[in-house]
C-alpha cells in the first residue's frame, strides 16, 4: 500500500515520524508533502532525515517555505522543492491519504 501523508502544521513531529516508521514496517511506501506551518520542520533534522529511510519520499511547497522564511538551501537533496502539483500526484497516487 502506498500511504500519503499532507503534512501542514508544525505540531505532529512526533506523529509523522511515528506513522511513518510503522508503514514501513509493515512494509508500506509512504510519500509525506509538506505545506504551510509544516515546512518549519524542514529544519529540524529528525523530520528531514526521514527522506534517507527507504520506502520514504517527500516533497514540500517553495511557495509555503518562502512565507515561513526557511532556508530550503539547508534542506537535504532528496526532498523535492515543489508545489501543489506535487500535492496533488501524491494524492492521486496514494491508496490512503493522511492529513496532519
Amino acid at each position: 500500500m502506498k500511504i500519503g501523508m499532507l503534512v501542514n502544521t508544525d505540531k505532529c513531529l512526533k506523529d509523522v515520524i511515528g506513522i511513518t516508521k510503522e508503514a514501513l514496517s509493515r512494509g508500506h511506501e509512504i510519500s509525506i508533502f509538506t505545506m504551510d506551518s509544516g515546512t518549519r520542520l524542514l529544519e529540524n533534522v529528525e523530520y528531514s532525515g526521514l527522506c534517507r529511510l527507504e520506502g520514504v519520499s517527500m516533497a514540500f511547497c517553495s511557495h509555503s517555505a518562502g512565507k515561513e522564511c526557511i532556508d530550503t538551501s539547508l534542506v537535504p537533496r532528496h526532498i523535492t522543492c515543489g508545489s501543489q502539483f506535487d500535492n496533488a500526484i501524491m494524492s492521486n497516487e496514494s491508496d490512503v491519504v493522511i492529513v496532519l
